[in-house]
């Protein structure tokens, strides 16, 4: 098992930047693909971003397509989510994720973690 917890959420600006990072323990995070889902009030849950085990590979839901970029940092067990041009629609609970398959990573992630609050105001 692997154990998630995201931080560098905060409220922002329109326009503004924020990174957030996910620390992972336990099983060691390298065997995971990771990846970032969100969910706003009164939404669900969506894809945001995904890195494969390596970090070699990367996907992108198409709302977020160029102002974010995922990263990952295997000796240190980090995933990290740089957001920049943040927009009021970007308000939502951030959750980190985690999977051995790629395959899954985009749609039923076995791990969360808890999740950090990211709110954009206009």
């Amino acid at each position: 098992q692997v154990q998630l917890v995201e931080s560098g959420g905060g409220l922002v600006q329109a326009g503004g930047s924020l990174r957030l990072s996910c620390a992972a323990s336990g099983r060691t995070g390298s065997d995971y693909t990771m990846g970032w889902f969100r969910q706003a009030p009164g939404k669900e849950r969506e894809f945001v971003a995904a890195i494969s085990q390596s970090g070699g590979n990367t996907y992108y839901a198409e709302s977020i397509k160029g102002r974010f970029t995922i990263s990952r940092d295997n000796a240190k067990n980090t995933v990290n989510l740089q957001m920049i041009s943040l927009k009021p629609e970007d308000t939502a609970f951030y959750y980190c994720v985690a999977d051995v398959l790629w395959a899954r990573i985009r749609s039923l992630p076995v791990y969360w973690g808890q999740g950090t609050q990211v709110t954009v105001s206009s």
